[in-house]
């Protein structure tokens, strides 16, 4: 693909909580999130855009597939986010070529629609208690993931490389969901990937922070593991997910 400018008239998002916007609450209610405002980036190259997201926390690479695709599919906009896997590989045992297969299929059939697709990579989890010990694995499955855009001719968001995702505010309190900024930032790369003008930089350095010492960091891990990780824990082990009472926040082309 070109690097020249592009304009969009639909967009359609599919994924988990990353795309449905978790941790970015909207004053009007509910989650923002870098979908929606990429869309808002979207909509003011071309005023007509109509947005669609289909995203819904907790849900596993197939249950995606199964579900968002075929709807993706059906709506035929001209744009396409698909970003799962994240709820799989945090799993043990999980095989991220197995998952890989996966993607590869749902990317062949959504690029077949001649939408343009746009692929993502794992966050690097390196500076996460207990999740640094999957960076192997989403490594695997990132190798996987940029082959498949090469062979399909996709837009990749590389969020494995954003330094500026491993400052800690540029995620929420659990530290598995982006805060508001954070999700700025993503919008405003993935605006920059598809040649979308937009006013600000996501590489902006930080502002600087007041260091942070080892008994207060060992602190903040532990009340983290008490607040979040365990009770993710317990909800994997009696078979439910956050996202057994939600459906998707945008399920038909709208105009934002």
């Amino acid at each position: 693909m070109d690097d020249s400018v592009s304009t969009y008239s639909s967009y359609v998002a599919l994924g988990d909580s990353f795309t449905e916007g978790l941790d970015d609450p909207d004053p009007a209610g509910g989650y923002r999130g870098w979908a929606d405002r990429l869309a808002a980036h979207l909509a003011a190259a071309d005023g007509d855009l109509r947005y669609a997201n289909l995203a819904v926390r907790g849900r596993l690479l197939r249950q995606v597939v199964a579900d968002q695709v075929p709807r993706a599919i059906e709506l035929r906009p001209d744009l396409i986010s698909f970003s799962a896997g994240g709820n799989d590989l945090l799993r043990p045992r999980t095989d991220p070529d197995a998952l890989a297969e996966v993607v590869e299929d749902a990317t062949r059939r959504l690029r077949e629609t001649g939408a343009d697709v746009v692929l993502f990579t794992s966050f690097d989890t390196r500076g996460v208690p207990v999740l640094r010990h999957v960076r192997g694995k989403l490594a695997t499955y990132n190798l996987h993931v940029r082959s498949i855009a090469d062979r399909y001719d996709c837009r990749l968001v590389d969020l494995w490389s954003m330094r500026v995702l491993l400052d800690p505010r540029a995620w929420a309190l659990d530290r598995l969901h982006l805060s508001a900024e954070g999700h700025r930032r993503v919008a405003l790369a993935i605006a920059e990937i598809l040649g979308v003008p937009a006013a600000d930089d996501w590489r902006e350095p930080w502002p600087a922070a007041l260091p942070v010492g080892w008994l207060s960091s060992r602190r903040s891990d532990l009340e983290w593991a008490r607040a979040y990780f365990l009770p993710w824990i317990q909800r994997r082990l009696q078979g439910r997910s956050s996202g057994d009472e939600v459906t998707a926040k945008r399920p038909d082309l709208h105009p934002l």
